[in-house]
């Protein structure tokens, strides 16, 4: 029995050297800056969480992921465990509180509740017609708007580790995740990549808002943020492309395990950050998959992934 189940994905913690150059790569990439202190950036989506994404000024360091309680209760529940560090008042934009915890790899979990909201982004893009609905645009002629275009919410964090098992039962013990697919080499306990999403009850939820993937170093793979729509995918590749200012690291595709249509880009030091749209949502009544490594890890299309995405770890 998990000791609380968190409500959603909130935000990565990370290191930049240069807030101006990652304020730059976040804002080409589509979000927006929410706040700004002398030390530290906070950019958000258009959805209605004050940030997304956390940078202090320091070095290249990826702190953790930080997750929303579904109440303050939980915030009580879990500051009991082992190492737990108490409830916290957040000093920093958007308030609220927090429990830390150290997961596995020794990256800091933040567990936080009571953030203050914004007024979402309107965004208008044209619906897609399609052979089986072909007048959802009835009328109304394609105009695509101007690059970047929008990020929405933030999906999922991808962590790499020696330690797949230990990590993926301390999120499913701890934060209430539930498994969506473990891939397996060879036999079936030899589990190389665990995809976890909440567990919402009926509620239908992304696919996975976590994945760990087998990796001789430990870091942070990547962190996922979904866009409006595929048209948004292809046509900010082609920008950020056009920028010439960023690593590719690998895209466009469509995963086969979440079925995201996906790009994704380093930024100036290293750490990747995918942008997607069209992911498979599942509830708890949909269970999880036990798949083998040479069936789970492809795409449905796109090419296969690059070594210098697949071994990555930003520490």
């Amino acid at each position: 029995m998990a000791v609380i189940k968190v409500a959603d994905f909130a935000f990565p913690r990370m290191e930049a050297p240069d807030l101006d150059e990652m304020e730059e790569f976040l804002t080409h990439f589509g979000m927006v800056r929410s706040e700004r202190t002398p030390d530290a950036l906070y950019m958000r989506g258009t959805d209605d969480h004050h940030h997304l994404h956390v940078a202090h000024k320091g070095g290249t360091k990826f702190i953790g992921f930080a997750y929303h309680a579904a109440d303050e209760d939980d915030l009580k529940r879990i500051a009991k465990l082992p190492g737990a560090s108490g409830i916290e008042t957040l000093n920093e934009p958007a308030g609220g509180k927090r429990v830390r915890l150290t997961e596995p790899n020794g990256y800091q979990i933040e567990v936080i509740a009571g953030l203050q909201s914004v007024t979402p982004i309107k965004v208008d893009r044209d619906p897609t017609n399609s052979a089986g609905e072909p007048l959802k645009r009835a009328g109304r002629l394609m105009r695509l708007s101007k690059s970047p275009t929008p990020i929405h919410r933030i999906g999922h964090g991808v962590l790499a580790t020696p330690k797949v098992n230990e990590t993926v039962a301390w999120y499913r013990e701890t934060l209430g995740m539930i498994r969506s697919d473990d891939v397996y080499a060879g036999a079936k306990d030899n589990v190389i990549g665990a995809f976890s999403r909440l567990d919402r009850g009926e509620d239908f939820v992304d696919h996975h808002v976590l994945f760990c993937v087998h990796n001789e170093k430990t870091g942070l793979n990547h962190v996922s943020y979904e866009a409006s729509d595929i048209d948004a995918i292809f046509q900010d590749h082609e920008y950020l492309k056009r920028l010439g200012k960023y690593e590719h690291m690998w895209g466009i595709g469509r995963h086969l395990l979440g079925s995201q249509v996906y790009d994704y880009w380093a930024d100036p030091w290293g750490r990747v950050h995918e942008r997607w749209a069209d992911t498979d949502r599942l509830n708890a009544a949909n269970g999880g998959n036990v798949i083998p490594a040479e069936e789970g890890f492809q795409s449905q299309w796109g090419e296969r992934p690059p070594e210098r995405f697949i071994g990555h770890a930003s520490p």
